[in-house]
């Protein structure tokens, strides 16, 4: 049974991993949805270059993804180091950093979900909106987003689950501080590089695997729902 015991340095990892995915998720969701919108439905010049942007993370190294967000948003940063001048907001080395690395990292599966729902949306039904006297705003409010709800379900699902498993542009932009910037991936790493920490790691593998396979079968079965909800 010890074997399913906690220590204070692994529920502090688990702990800090939910809160840091839990405010990854909500500061990018708002975000996501208007770029998936502007991808999808804007026309507009520098698209391309906006939709490369977004799938970056995907295709670069995580180290890389990490050391750009040190570069910028240090202290020392072109960003950063005027956050911390003139607000005295410091994001490196912080668990603030590391739901923002978080976020980077998870925001293209958020945009992708969420623009492939859009897509499937029958632009027919906007426009009958739009004829019967409703604006933009109203038609995206009450048309559009509902439709949209299986995505963004989806989309925030998976990015909750990818903020968990993030390591490399974590430990690059706020390195592996115990009670601070320590998230599950990182103290998995720390335990397999101890004496005796073997079976920690085992423990807190097994944990990210439960947690993931939780979050995919959740959002594999709200989406469902919303669905067949959206049909009916």
């Amino acid at each position: 049974m010890d074997f399913f015991y906690l220590t204070a340095l692994e529920r502090e990892a688990v702990t800090l991993s939910l809160q840091v995915a839990g405010w990854a998720v909500v500061l990018s969701l708002p975000v996501g949805i208007f770029t998936a919108w502007a991808l999808a439905r804007g026309r507009f010049p520098g698209k391309s270059i906006l939709e490369a942007l977004v799938h970056l993370p995907l295709v670069l190294p995580p180290v890389v993804m990490g050391y750009l967000l040190l570069v910028l948003l240090g202290r020392n940063g072109i960003i950063g180091g005027a956050l911390y001048r003139y607000l005295g907001i410091t994001l490196a080395f912080t668990w603030k950093g590391a739901v923002l690395a978080a976020a980077v990292m998870a925001f293209p599966l958020l945009v992708r979900a969420v623009r492939l729902s859009l897509e499937s949306v029958d632009p027919g039904l906007e426009a009958a909106a739009r004829t019967l006297g409703a604006g933009p705003m109203r038609v995206f409010f009450t048309v559009t987003l509902p439709l949209m709800a299986p995505g963004i379900l989806t989309g925030t699902l998976l990015a909750f689950a990818r903020s968990l498993g993030e390591f490399g542009a974590t430990i690059t932009f706020v390195s592996n501080i115990r009670g601070e910037t320590q998230t599950l991936p990182l103290a998995l790493y720390t335990l397999t590089q101890v004496p005796d920490g073997e079976t920690g790691a085992m423990r807190l593998c097994i944990l990210s695997v439960l947690i993931a396979m939780v979050a995919l079968i959740i959002s594999e079965t709200l989406s469902r729902q919303v669905d067949a909800r959206m049909k009916a």
